[in-house]
């Protein structure tokens, strides 16, 4: 049923940063071979939005190969310990969900991660199904297992307790909480980017406590986003979403620095390790120019998601706007509600969304940024009639006709 350990090894340990502690793994391994029984491999997510991007699918393709391997995967959906948000990376306390928010967004997890999951060896639990029911004492007798001390080892905690920065109780009840997650599956290993460690380990730990075997622990390399700088994130705008349309993936690829082209092959197309080699060597010697190995890394990942047919049209219409300067095939229309067709510029931007507010508006046209019906608009302050319909241009790649109703 299940392939050796060493070759098991080679396909846990790609990509990984660290397996805690890596004998138990292998002990681990000989013992599910021996008996012909899967591991359970944990991973959870908290949806606390809506969207997964391919930030999250680094660590749910980890959780695909274990399913490829023979062992089953189980997502838990913190449909509840998004309600209290995971205090990892944060430097002040998350504003609380609903209980409903959180199930509405984990429907849309389960959807989405299924685009890298496969559905015949994966188990999904929400964990409301446990944590809702347990009562003041049972949360008295959880926390009694793990000590004060124990949680400022966190590195979030200690520095927001050093800077004065305040750290409400409920937060230091949510690497418990999780970890009842484990307890209460039996996991086997889990899975989880590296700023999850410390949530890992507590589960760990709390396994012991509860005298269960304890899971493994293997983190992921967290992926930063397309601004070169951050992690990954919907709320700084730097994500590409696995729902995004083929020609938006595309896009967002082109516009990563030259120094992550690597990194997105690695962790966002899933190439392997001999692929990757190879396109190391070609751009350090100059024999693959840095375009030409983001559209390759582009492409693989829509394929990914889409089929090839979409990632050739994406790639099409990405050499029509970019580099022959030409419109796309497909441009949206917006109508307008002014009381006279005549209006500012800046007015009409940011009335049809194309700008937030008239200071961008009018930053972007004296920056030339600003087209119409193909000729640049250099005055912030003209009117345009929009009794017949026109093509906007705002940046390189924003396009929308306008026309208004009046």
């Amino acid at each position: 049923m299940f392939p050796s350990i060493n070759e098991q090894l080679d396909v846990i340990r790609s990509g990984a940063i660290e397996i805690i502690p890596e004998e138990e793994l292998i002990k681990k391994l000989e013992k599910s071979i021996k008996t012909n029984k899967q591991l359970i491999i944990k991973l959870g997510c908290d949806p606390s939005k809506p969207d997964l991007h391919i930030g999250h699918a680094v660590v749910l393709g980890k959780l695909r190969q274990f399913q490829d391997l023979g062992h089953k995967a189980i997502l838990i959906i913190g449909d509840f310990t998004a309600m209290i948000g995971d205090p990892s990376g944060k430097n002040k306390t998350r504003p609380p969900l609903t209980l409903d928010e959180t199930r509405i967004n984990g429907q849309t997890y389960l959807e989405q991660a299924t685009k890298i999951l496969r559905e015949d060896n994966l188990e999904v639990r929400y964990n409301s199904e446990w944590l809702n029911k347990m009562n003041f004492n049972d949360v008295i007798g959880l926390a009694a297992k793990y000590t004060v001390a124990q949680m400022l080892e966190r590195d979030d905690f200690s520095k927001r307790y050093g800077s004065g920065q305040p750290i409400s109780l409920h937060e230091l009840l949510y690497p418990l909480a999780q970890a009842m997650d484990s307890v209460v599956i039996d996991s086997d290993v889990e899975l989880g980017g590296t700023d999850q460690k410390f949530n890992l380990i507590v589960g760990r730990e709390i396994q012991k406590a509860y005298n269960k075997e304890p899971q493994c622990i293997l983190t992921m390399p967290i992926l930063e986003g397309t601004d070169g700088v951050e992690k990954m994130s919907k709320s700084l705008n730097n994500y590409i979403a696995l729902t995004d349309p083929p020609k938006e993936m595309f896009g967002k690829t082109m516009s990563i620095p030259d120094d992550l082209i690597v990194r997105y092959f690695r962790y966002a197309a899933r190439a392997n390790e001999k692929e990757v080699i190879e396109l190391e060597k070609g751009l350090k010697s100059g024999e693959i120019h840095p375009r030409n190995a983001k559209v390759q890394t582009a492409k693989r990942i829509i394929e990914l998601y889409y089929n090839k047919e979409e990632a050739d049209k994406a790639e099409e219409e990405f050499q029509k706007i970019f580099v022959n300067k030409d419109i796309p095939n497909e441009i949206d229309e917006k109508i307008l509600s002014f009381d006279e067709p005549v209006q500012p510029l800046m007015d009409v931007l940011v009335s049809s969304g194309l700008m937030p507010s008239k200071k961008e508006a009018k930053r972007k046209i004296e920056e030339g940024g600003v087209y119409i019906d193909g000729e640049r608009a250099s005055d912030p302050f003209i009117k345009v009639d929009l009794s017949t319909k026109k093509l906007f241009k705002v940046g390189k790649k924003t396009f929308l006709y306008l026309k208004n109703n009046a």
